[in-house]
């Protein structure tokens, strides 16, 4: 008979800003490994390979987090659905829809393996990447997206650990494969000579090593998340909840990139100095996005176990909380880049004209990542309380509709490399002022549901 865990109960009770806290770190550090993983990747194209090489890496970063964010995405709706039933301690909706989203993990890598690995060198053209680039990126795509279904189910089995309360499992497995993957880098590039194929190889083969021994973790579980082989099946009606929340919230994270589509668009307008630069200075977006991607998970995961409780006050306290961390975090990351950035941005690269070109990105991002708090916070606030759709149209329109519009009237007239990433504050802004605005709508009606008699 399996049990109900511990980690989930201390959601519901105890100080939520030490919980939260406690909860959010090993995410921290997990999210932090992962991108300085796929920085060394960079790093030592950078520094032991080619600048063409270089170029070509960096020209993948937005398919690479279109693609990667969906699954994210698809896993954040996956932990707010199990998080629930948890709360509501409903063991057969949680065995129901943990094994239904194991199946649906899986078909979602698999498609996206196939739409990378086919469209990259279209989708690559598109974006009108350098045409000395072309050949070394498409061929790092290809490699590269083998990896989407050890992907899925990573983030899958994250899920599942994380709307437990348990941040600290995925995390031990993450650095394990890291450790492979840097290692695997210095090898395939230095050693062998490899260049992109090598470090693309070195990442998809640390991806299948996390995956496989996070779900060999699940598999041992004697807790109510226990992956069970011979229940792997869709589940009548489950497949509708897991997708309601899952697909929305994959949509969120992949249409940040889309909308990015249309800025790198932009970037590749400049010459190769600027376009290195920018994809060197992407790095330090990356790093701060997935830090404070654990202050939204923790907010979600918190949100979604008392919410299903019932405890009100809780639920929004969570949010609050949340919100306050990853505000100051973003503070924090930005006065770093701010005086640190050109020492970052020589772990890239070489060229003194590659860094002040990135440096330009730095000091803009700098006072942006705050901005984004608000945004992203709500949008998991919403989340938690089962709301996916709505915040999903108000991201398109805020984050994806007004930049495009942005970049083709107020980048195509000033055309200078500031005006295009300003995008990014002004987009920021108005999105989270409407994603507030419906979450205090939403809030407040579920509010009235469960004074009304029904379920908060």
């Amino acid at each position: 008979m399996l049990i109900w865990a511990d980690d989930s109960k201390k959601m519901l009770t105890g100080s939520l800003w030490k919980g939260i806290l406690l909860f959010s770190l090993p995410l921290f550090v997990s999210n932090l490994l992962q991108i300085l993983f796929n920085m060394t990747d960079v790093a030592v194209i950078g520094k032991f390979s080619s600048p063409e090489a270089l170029g070509a890496v960096g020209s993948t970063t937005i398919l690479v987090t279109l693609f990667t964010g969906f699954l994210i995405g698809l896993g954040n709706g996956i932990n707010v659905l199990i998080a629930r039933y948890l709360g509501q301690r409903n063991s057969k909706n949680v065995h129901d829809a943990l094994h239904t989203s194991f199946v649906l993990s899986i078909i979602m890598g698999i498609i996206l393996f196939l739409l990378g690995f086919f469209f990259s060198k279209y989708l690559l053209i598109w974006l009108k990447t350098k045409d000395e680039f072309i050949d070394g990126a498409t061929l790092y795509l290809k490699i590269y997206f083998i990896g989407m279904p050890a992907n899925a189910l990573y983030n899958f089995g994250n899920a599942c650990y994380s709307a437990k309360g348990n941040t600290k499992r995925p995390l031990i497995f993450l650095g394990i494969s890291g450790i492979f993957n840097v290692d695997l880098d210095l090898l395939f590039v230095i050693a062998f000579k490899m260049s992109v194929e090598g470090v693309a190889l070195a990442s998809i083969i640390s991806q299948y090593i996390s995956a496989f021994l996070l779900m060999i973790s699940l598999m041992k579980e004697n807790t109510n998340i226990k992956l069970i082989i011979k229940d792997i099946r869709l589940y009548d009606g489950y497949s509708h909840l897991v997708l309601s929340l899952g697909l929305p919230s994959g949509f969120q994270s992949a249409i940040f990139a889309i909308a990015n589509l249309f800025i790198q668009s932009g970037v590749n307008s400049f010459d190769g100095g600027v376009v290195k630069g920018n994809s060197a200075a992407q790095n330090a977006d990356s790093i701060t996005f997935n830090v404070m991607a654990a202050f939204y998970t923790a907010c979600a995961s918190y949100m979604s176990q008392n919410f299903g409780a019932g405890n009100q006050k809780r639920v929004k306290q969570s949010y609050l909380i949340a919100l306050v961390y990853s505000f100051l975090t973003g503070v924090i990351m930005g006065l770093f880049f701010l005086t640190l950035g050109r020492p970052f941005l020589r772990i890239f690269t070489n060229e003194e004209q590659v860094v002040d070109a990135g440096y330009e990105r730095l000091k803009i991002m700098a006072f942006s990542y705050t901005f984004s708090a608000f945004m992203d916070n709500t949008i998991a606030a919403s989340r938690g309380i089962g709301k996916s759709f709505i915040p999903t149209i108000i991201v398109i329109t805020g984050s994806c509709v007004f930049r495009v519009i942005w970049v083709y009237t107020i980048f195509a007239y000033f055309h200078t490399i500031t005006s295009l990433y300003l995008v990014y504050i002004f987009s920021w802004v108005i999105t989270a002022i409407f994603e507030i605005a419906y979450f205090l709508y939403a809030y407040k009606r579920e509010l009235k549901k469960s004074n009304d008699g029904g379920s908060c």
